[in-house]
């Protein structure tokens, strides 16, 4: 099977060895997404929903890159430092994937790479042949 690299062109994909997402076949995984924009500001600071929102964008733009869509998204996985957030992190989840429902998981994490992120997600996308 064929496999594709795909790079956000962040100097840490080379340091700590990563790829922003990596299809084989008709499976995608897109690795741990923060809410930074291409200039490595942060979006949403204090702001657990639109931090989830701008999140899922990014997925959503790597998606395409890779010919899926959020459509083919199976698995979500939502690490976040304060659960007792869950439903503003839910809800912009549920935008976007109310009518898709992938399985999903959300996980309180003691921390993440920066103190200003309030949530990472991964994602996993299959495209049906």
């Amino acid at each position: 099977m064929n496999r594709t690299n795909y790079s956000s062109g962040a100097k840490w994909e080379n340091i700590v060895g990563y790829s922003r997402a990596v299809r084989v076949g008709n499976a995608i995984e897109i690795t741990g997404t923060v809410a930074v924009d291409e200039n490595s500001l942060l979006v949403g600071k204090d702001d657990a929903y639109a931090q989830t929102k701008f999140i899922i964008e990014k997925i959503e733009n790597v998606l395409k890159q890779a010919g899926a869509s959020l459509k083919d998204v199976v698995r979500t996985r939502m690490f976040v430092i304060d659960i007792s957030r869950w439903e503003e992190y839910g809800k912009a989840h549920g935008e976007f994937f109310s009518s898709i429902k992938p399985c999903t998981s959300m996980i309180e994490v003691k921390g993440l790479i920066a103190p200003e992120y309030l949530i990472e997600i991964e994602a996993t996308a299959i495209i049906a042949e």
